[in-house]
């Protein structure tokens, strides 16, 4: 089980990474801003809780700041725990398709992160527009498919004596149509 676990925070800690790149491509490509959602749902946080992030008050540069770490850290955190989440459930699932185990994952990282803002009231997916929608399916997606993907090449399902394609059987496959290509030629 100890396995699992830390071959499920690894593949969620590759997922995240893949989930930032995505999302910073898209700011690139379309110049758009990054999302300001991470530091309203730690301000809400913050003021649910009755907390300050600074001596300074609220409305501060120190508290504004520290409000921007807690919110990309949150996601971090939200990133690696659903990769936990996935490593504690995919044992169970026996033999399931890799793109439909990404589109999962991505979906619980989707509802794990959007979630909490719904409940705070810093969004309101029902109101987002297409472009939004996107800005939100495809870095979860690209999460969902690279955790996936990781924790598949990690974890050795106890039925399974290794993995059906290993860099030693892709090399061996390589050879095979080498030379098969060599004998026609």
């Amino acid at each position: 089980m100890r396995r699992t676990l830390l071959a499920g925070l690894a593949a969620g800690a590759a997922g995240t990474t893949a989930l930032d790149a995505v999302s910073y491509l898209d700011m690139l490509q379309r110049a758009r801003p990054a999302s300001t959602t991470p530091e309203e749902t730690a301000r809400r946080a913050e003021d649910a809780l009755h907390l300050s992030l600074s001596a300074e008050g609220p409305d501060s540069d120190a508290a504004a700041n520290r409000r921007t770490a807690l919110g990309a850290l949150l996601g971090i955190a939200a990133g690696l725990a659903t990769g936990v989440a996935y490593g504690l459930v995919r044992p169970h699932l026996g033999r399931v398709p890799l793109a439909a185990l990404g589109a999962g994952a991505g979906l619980v990282a989707n509802v794990g992160t959007t979630g909490p803002m719904v409940v705070l009231g810093v969004t309101d997916p029902r109101t987002w527009s297409a472009s939004s929608w996107l800005s939100d399916f495809f870095p979860h997606l690209a999460y969902g498919m690279v955790t996936a993907g990781a924790f598949e090449l990690m974890w050795r399902p106890p039925d399974r004596r290794r993995l059906a394609f290993t860099p030693r059987s892709g090399t061996r496959a390589l050879a095979r149509a080498c030379k098969r290509i060599v004998r026609k030629a």
